[in-house]
């Protein structure tokens, strides 16, 4: 059974961007066509489609595309266990910079009257309140280390 591929057409209304940028993309070597049709359509694989989910994310964190790129090549070129370490990593050095911002809160909280603490608490979504319970945990109690 042969894999889907898509043409320009149907990769931009699956991946809701416009078939510009992916032309765009293209030039670029962000992503890159699986192979050509008889009439020479440019096919794109659905690994092309992941990987363009994975450049929108990006770019929604504010990556420039340039980044983007270096980053998605560097990907390419690495084991899974390379990739995984190299998300721990990065991961990390995020929490670290959490810790350094929660401890430069600490003393402004601390001062805080119970009831300008209680609102706010409040104010955090359950979401919110969530992340920082997994990440005091991760900081506190990783299995990893």
């Amino acid at each position: 059974m042969e894999a889907a591929l898509y043409r320009i057409g149907e990769l931009s209304k699956l991946a809701k961007i416009s078939a510009r940028t992916i032309d765009y993309y293209t030039s670029m070597g962000l992503i890159e066509p699986a192979k050509r049709s008889d009439k020479n359509y440019r096919l794109y694989s659905h690994e092309t489609l992941l990987r363009l989910e994975r450049i929108e994310e990006m770019k929604k964190d504010k990556y420039t595309l340039d980044e983007i790129k270096a980053s998605l090549d560097t990907w390419s070129k690495i084991s899974p266990e390379e990739q995984i370490s190299l998300k721990l990593t990065e991961f990390q050095q995020h929490l670290t910079q959490l810790e350094r911002e929660v401890k430069e809160l600490e003393p402004i909280i601390n001062q805080l009257k119970p009831k300008q603490a209680n609102r706010l608490y409040t104010r955090l979504t359950p979401q919110t309140v969530a992340c920082i319970e997994a990440l005091m945990l991760l900081i506190n109690k990783s299995s990893l280390m």
